[in-house]
């Protein structure tokens, strides 16, 4: 829905390169997990899930009026909202409970596995190629994935990773929506979402309700976790081709080295930055596939 105030806020984020959109949502992908970490001692998780869905629910719901979206959408609007809904619900779980039990690293090196599968399939090229290679070996050596611990952690980290695959094409699908602004439909999918976790997690959020501290995380969770990387990649994938948006995401890596030194106090040995080295090096020599950018879309 646009107010009088979109066009000049659309104009303006046309002037910012997409690249900035998405570091921002690089750096809040890592911050809403480390503050939600905190919580699990006093929440359950999927109690802490659903009060990140639901906080983000009720920002874009007094922000964006969401359910307009849903009323004016078409039949097939409808169902791809209806999917992201579900996917998000679905996605954010089993990301939550695969960190219970597994290190975030290595839960970001799974979900990380689809990403790739995005990019090779834009990388028709050598340059693009090589790129792609370069990422997946920075990747390796930032990440450096061991398939030990917990079975029941890894069934929900890959069942998180082909979520997130989902959630990459359906979030460019709305993104490059001319009809209706994709932050608009964002929101709605966030509303499906709540409504979609809300029976199988609210009893499980129960114990924030009593506790006001508890409860003000949460919601620093949903706006961390939900509100602030998931705008900035509606903006960010509103310009990238899909091919280009899943390669960068090979940043995240190295944006979780940043974090945890400036967060967590977590020094970053030699193996990290190289393989920081060979995720920039990767991004910045990757080319877009087709010459014709997509248009700017409303915002």
């Amino acid at each position: 829905m646009v107010t009088e105030a979109a066009p000049q806020q659309a104009a303006l984020a046309d002037r910012v390169p997409p690249a900035s959109f998405f570091l921002v949502s690089a750096v809040f992908h890592y911050l809403g997990p480390s503050f939600a970490v905190l919580l699990f001692v006093n929440v359950d998780v999927l109690g802490v899930a659903w009060l990140r869905i639901a906080s983000a629910a009720v920002v874009f719901a007094i922000w964006r009026r969401p359910w307009r979206v849903l009323q004016r959408a078409s039949a097939s609007q409808q169902r791809v909202l209806l999917g992201l809904g579900a996917v998000l619900a679905a996605m954010n779980s089993l990301f939550y409970l695969a960190i219970d039990r597994l290190p975030l690293s290595t839960v970001g090196a799974i979900e990380f596995l689809g990403t790739i599968v995005l990019a090779a399939a834009g990388a028709r090229t050598p340059r693009n190629g090589a790129a792609l290679l370069l990422a997946i070996g920075g990747v390796f050596v930032l990440t450096d994935v061991r398939l030990s611990g917990e079975p029941l952690g890894f069934a929900f980290a890959f069942a998180n990773c082909a979520l997130f695959m989902l959630y990459v094409m359906l979030g460019h699908r709305i993104a490059n929506e001319a009809e209706i602004s994709g932050i608009d439909q964002l929101g709605a999918a966030m509303l499906i979402a709540a409504v979609v976790a809300t029976p199988f997690a609210v009893t499980a959020a129960a114990p924030a309700f009593t506790h006001p501290v508890w409860l003000l995380w949460a919601i620093g969770v949903g706006l961390c976790s939900s509100v602030i990387p998931y705008v900035t990649d509606q903006l960010a994938m509103a310009r990238l081709p899909r091919a280009t948006f899943a390669l960068m995401l090979a940043l995240l890596p190295a944006t979780a080295t940043v974090v945890g030194l400036v967060v967590l106090s977590q020094v970053p040995t030699a193996r990290d930055l190289a393989g920081v080295g060979l995720v920039i090096v990767g991004v910045a020599l990757h080319q877009e596939v087709s010459p014709d950018r997509p248009r700017p879309r409303r915002r």
